[in-house]
């Protein structure tokens, strides 16, 4: 009898939901647009006081909602997911096997630099570790770790000040 009840709703409103899908400016996805307007209007057939007005009325503004929710929940997906265009894939890989540019940059600034210092930068800018996770990594304390830094961060200014380091 409900299922019976709900087909003739849907046979309804059905235009409604693809109204609001339209009206939204929705291109792409419609039919998973469609499904949450379905599961929308079941929704809203389930809660619906009669006392309380219209049941279009009442169904169109739950549908454009229950919409407008699930558009707002994919693009904030999307935004933050970043899919490569198809130029990334087609990339072709260094055969070379060296060190990538960066890493090679990084170790010009390491110039008159103790070992610890020059593990510091590398760690710190090329594998992006903090202090208390190179700290761990070593298995010495915060303070070492900082120590080195500082010493790191004064050379490099000194080189650069000096010229032995070209920006």
């Amino acid at each position: 009898m409900e299922r019976e009840r709900f087909e003739e709703l849907i046979k309804m409103h059905e235009r409604m939901i693809f109204h609001v899908i339209k009206s939204l400016g929705i291109y792409k996805n419609q039919n998973e647009y469609y499904q949450t307007g379905l599961i929308a209007l079941w929704e809203a057939y389930q809660r619906f006081d009669g006392e309380k007005g219209k049941f279009s009325t009442y169904a169109y503004s739950y549908i454009k909602g229950r919409i407008l929710t699930d558009m707002t929940k994919i693009n904030r997906a999307e935004e933050k997911n970043v899919y490569p265009d198809e130029a990334f894939w087609e990339m072709a890989v260094d055969e070379n096997g060296g060190e990538p540019m960066e890493l090679e940059q990084l170790h010009s600034y390491c110039e008159g630099l103790t070992e610890r210092q020059k593990m510091w930068v590398i760690d710190t800018f090329y594998y992006g570790l903090s202090v208390q996770e190179i700290a761990d990594k070593e298995g010495v304390s915060l303070s070492a770790v900082k120590k080195w830094r500082a010493g790191a961060i004064q050379k490099i200014r000194g080189n650069i000040e000096e010229g032995v380091i070209d920006l």
